[in-house]
């Protein structure tokens, strides 16, 4: 399942630079890739009933999702970002604690770090979105291969930020559609898929928890939301609720 993965992330790099809709930052391979169409992407996942009744949105760090971050704040909603590779938890960026002539700039990573505030305690999120390498119309979905999506989403669970009817979104081109994508039990599945030209509701849900057995030494040490979630699991209080 491993190398089928990779087989399809090499395939949809390399379809996006030959059909020239890959965008800077360059090369893509390794990321998730930003594409010609971003900004109508997020435009039209603006238009969507689970956009429009969010109030709090999670959104990933990543340059195709910056004018989703940025429609977030215009719009008045607050949005809470994780900080990459998750080292140092979340941020949350308040629309009314940042002047309006600033959304922009605090839609990228290093304006999310200027005007946002790094929490623990991360209110309840009416909508996740994602970032994705592909997806398929069933709502499988592989992003670059770390897995700290799919962490991400486990740790949201566990703090019960999100549960199991939060809806995933995701903007993508329609190049990064593909037939199938092998998903395995902690890989966290998109709902909705929004590209320039489509929007797809797959039904799918998932279950936002983390898969302890996967957690290797590694990402404990790398990670401190894991730390102390694990600590707190070892003091027998298995979820916590830091939304409510």
């Amino acid at each position: 399942m491993k190398e089928e993965k990779e087989r399809i992330r090499a395939y949809i790099w390399k379809l996006l630079e030959e059909r020239g809709v890959a965008r800077f930052p360059k090369p893509i391979s390794g990321r998730i890739p930003n594409f010609l169409g971003a900004e109508e992407a997020a435009r039209k996942l603006s238009e969507q009933e689970e956009w429009k009744e969010a109030n709090v949105i999670f959104v990933n760090p990543d340059s195709p999702q910056r004018y989703v971050r940025y429609l977030g704040l215009l719009q008045g909603k607050l949005v809470i970002m994780a900080t990459p590779r998750l080292r140092e938890g979340f941020l949350l960026l308040d629309p009314k604690g940042i002047p309006i002539t600033r959304y922009s700039e605090a839609s990228t990573i290093a304006g999310a770090f200027k005007y946002g505030k790094k929490v623990l305690e991360v209110p309840k999120i009416d909508l996740k979105v994602t970032g994705s390498v592909a997806v398929d119309r069933e709502g499988g979905r592989v992003g670059k291969g770390h897995g700290y999506s799919d962490l991400e989403y486990g740790i949201l669970g566990e703090i019960g930020a999100i549960d199991e009817r939060t809806p995933v979104a995701t903007t993508v081109h329609d190049l990064q559609i593909v037939e199938r994508v092998p998903m395995e039990p902690q890989d966290m599945p998109v709902y909705l898929i929004v590209t320039p030209s489509s929007v797809m509701r797959t039904g799918k849900f998932g279950n936002p928890k983390i898969l302890w057995e996967l957690i290797s030494r590694d990402i404990e040490r790398e990670i401190p939301m894991i730390r102390y979630l694990k600590g707190r699991i070892s003091q027998g209080e298995r979820r916590l609720n830091m939304g409510s």
